[in-house]
């Protein structure tokens, strides 16, 4: 069954719609605007929390609504309501047309449509029974209090959803997509004497439940989030100063996702409240470093076939070779700033109005060996693994702290450190990117960004890269 037809019986069939009037009511809310769409969403949602050897809370949820936007130059009205009702949609539609007064604009052109898909439409909810993900939940538990004596505590959880949105334009046509998400985590605590440490994984995509049920996935995840416990249990305080540092692939890559991809984004740009602001073709980036916003990318957490302004999701390179070449955008954006739009306007849910927003950031691949990059520091630190971060858009400063870090000296990684943060400034560390590994690796499907209140699934990748000179904030005396 297509998108528009699965759609079609959700939000027509079962909901008792009526799509020619609904139609006519989005045309004349949308009457005389820039631009504008009625999305129409549901969504189902689980999730379940094995924790001290028990089945702590299971939860079970069905949403869904319609947000319906009116665009008139720089000012955008949005009403959205839980109730699918032609009169609901009705009075929505009388309260965006206050965005319109004393406006008179032609209504942009419809995305081109696209047959593409990116993961299955299957539910992954309704696809695995309930026991099933119970007996996943507590043989991660046994599996891993065996794996090591010092295992204290065990906590998992699995969590899936199914998006189904249709989005309807004035001029009727239409675009649909449905999306199912899925994801697996296990967070264990180690204690030897009075130490005390944790470690974790997570990893899922746009995927049935299948893969996370798999003995080998779920065990090597139980092995890496012991590993990382206990790297951690023999850590000592990092030191503090400004320093080479070399970043891992993969996961690591969400430092790039803050510290530089939000500044990429069309709206902080076009209100020129991004340190990138009217840089376009000037270096903002060391030479070698090529960076990407790919929605495109099957099965991954960050990945659209569509964005939630019917706009087909694809490749768009935002840094070549260090110069600054694209940014990303949503359709308000993009005409105002007399660019195209790339299939990055993204919403939570219907109650919120689309934004620009990153799906998979990737810096490319370069031709050094990891092992050579390492080579090359005489003393510095080695970040495999990060945990939380921020960054302040208008000057690109931003501080990380690193969940898994070692240091470097004379080529070779010695002791593991904790507590050890990088503190620096965006556009300033891509510039210092001395060498860029040929090892470029996806995160494992957990990446979670925030924008104005609202959260979407993200990816992250990078290579291995050598920084020369960031401040790295420690906790040895």
């Amino acid at each position: 069954m297509s998108n528009i037809a699965t759609t079609d019986e959700l939000f027509f069939n079962r909901a008792d719609l009526d799509r020619g009037r609904l139609e006519g009511i989005v045309a004349d809310a949308l009457d005389g605007s820039d631009d504008g769409e009625l999305y129409l969403e549901y969504r189902q949602s689980e999730g379940l929390v094995f924790d001290d050897g028990r089945l702590k809370s299971a939860s079970f949820d069905t949403t869904q609504g319609f947000g319906l936007r009116a665009i008139a130059g720089e000012a955008a009205g949005y009403a959205h309501s839980s109730e699918l009702s032609e009169a609901a949609v009705r009075r929505a539609g009388d309260t965006v047309k206050a965005v319109r007064a004393g406006h008179s604009g032609s209504m942009a052109a419809a995305p081109v449509g696209t047959n593409r898909t990116l993961y299955t439409d299957d539910n992954p909810l309704s696809g695995t029974a309930f026991e099933t993900k119970v007996k996943l939940l507590s043989e991660i538990d046994t599996y891993a209090r065996a794996k090591d004596s010092r295992v204290v505590q065990v906590s998992t959880s699995i969590s899936g959803e199914w998006q189904a949105v249709q989005i309807l334009r004035a001029d009727g046509s239409r675009a649909a997509d449905v999306r199912p998400l899925v994801r697996l985590n296990i967070s264990l605590v180690v204690a030897d004497g009075d130490k005390m440490e944790t470690g974790s994984f997570g990893g899922g995509g746009r995927i049935a439940y299948d893969s996370l049920l798999d003995p080998a996935y779920w065990q090597s995840g139980a092995d890496e989030a012991l590993r990382r416990a206990l790297v951690n249990l023999d850590a000592i305080a990092a030191p503090a100063g400004e320093m080479q540092v070399v970043l891992g692939s993969g996961w690591p890559g969400i430092l790039l996702h803050e510290a530089v991809g939000h500044g990429l984004e069309g709206d902080f740009n076009r209100k020129k409240t991004s340190t990138f602001s009217d840089m376009i073709g000037e270096r903002v980036a060391a030479p070698g470093v090529t960076v990407v916003d790919d929605g495109t990318l099957p099965d991954r957490r960050g990945s659209l076939t569509i964005d939630d302004e019917g706009t087909p999701t694809q490749s768009t390179t935002l840094i070549e070779d260090g110069f600054l070449v694209g940014y990303m955008q949503d359709r308000q954006n993009a005409r105002l700033m007399n660019m195209a739009p790339t299939g990055n306007g993204r919403r939570e849910s219907y109650a919120h109005n689309p934004m620009p927003r990153m799906t998979n950031t990737i810096m490319r691949s370069g031709e050094r060996a990891p092992e050579e990059i390492l080579k090359s520091v005489k003393n510095g630190l080695y970040a495999a693994n990060f945990g939380g971060g921020q960054v302040d858009i208008t000057s690109g400063k931003f501080v990380f702290s690193c969940t898994e870090a070692y240091l470097v000296e004379d080529g070779k990684t010695g002791a593991a450190v904790k507590g050890a943060t990088l503190i620096g400034n965006g556009p300033e560390v891509m510039t210092k990117v001395s060498m860029i590994g040929n090892d470029m690796a996806l995160d494992d499907g957990v990446g979670t960004c925030g924008k104005a209140g609202q959260g979407v699934p993200v990816g992250v990748g990078q290579p291995t890269i050598l920084i020369d000179g960031i401040t790295v904030g420690g906790t040895a005396a």
